[in-house]
């Protein structure tokens, strides 16, 4: 099974904040999040995490070792990491929602995220059958795994809510990915 799980909460998440590439930790309630979805998930063979601090933070409560890999490091906003979403302008979500190669300056397209994330997904593939994975990744990431496991495009991302600290479960099956849950929470 793979366990896609989003990290724990950040202030910047608190405050309503693109965080991108940003680095912040994980505050009390992130920690106490991080802490409940791992109980939740439960034992685990391989621990896979961005190198982002939220991320590792979160990867820690698994007690395993993490393995880090880049592929599943949030989105780059650019010019609008640690801005206020409410403040990004109207005409910049209508382009990221229906221009896949959309990036704004000093960013990163969701087409390119998708590239890497599917990339990232067919080489676990053929270990989920056999091994309990967990990723300990970002929203968007995290979307665009679904969109894989679902063989849909990423039109998806701005259609379903992912809580901080949740775990989607996808497994393999005779036809390809399974989908068996989304955004599944646990209470501190």
């Amino acid at each position: 099974m793979l366990y896609l799980v989003r990290h724990g909460r950040t202030a910047a998440n608190a405050s309503g904040l693109l965080q991108g590439r940003l680095d912040p930790p994980l505050d009390e309630v992130g920690h106490a999040q991080a802490r409940a979805i791992a109980a939740l998930v439960g034992r685990v063979d391989t621990v896979i995490s961005s190198s982002l601090t939220r991320a590792q933070q979160t990867a820690e409560y698994f007690n395993r070792p993490i393995v880090t890999d880049d592929r599943w490091i949030e989105l780059s906003y650019g010019e609008y990491e640690g801005v206020p979403a409410g403040e990004v302008p109207p005409e910049v979500w209508q382009a990221w929602r229906t221009n896949t190669m959309f990036a704004t300056k000093g960013g990163e397209s969701f087409g390119a995220l998708d590239a890497r994330v599917r990339e990232a997904c067919e080489g676990l593939a053929s270990r989920i059958y056999a091994e309990d994975i967990v990723v300990v990744s970002h929203v968007s990431p995290i979307k665009a795994a679904v969109a894989w496991a679902l063989n849909a495009t990423m039109d998806i991302m701005f259609h379903c809510h992912l809580s901080q600290a949740s775990v989607c479960r996808v497994s393999m099956g005779r036809f390809g990915p399974l989908l068996h849950s989304f955004n599944e929470q646990a209470t501190p």
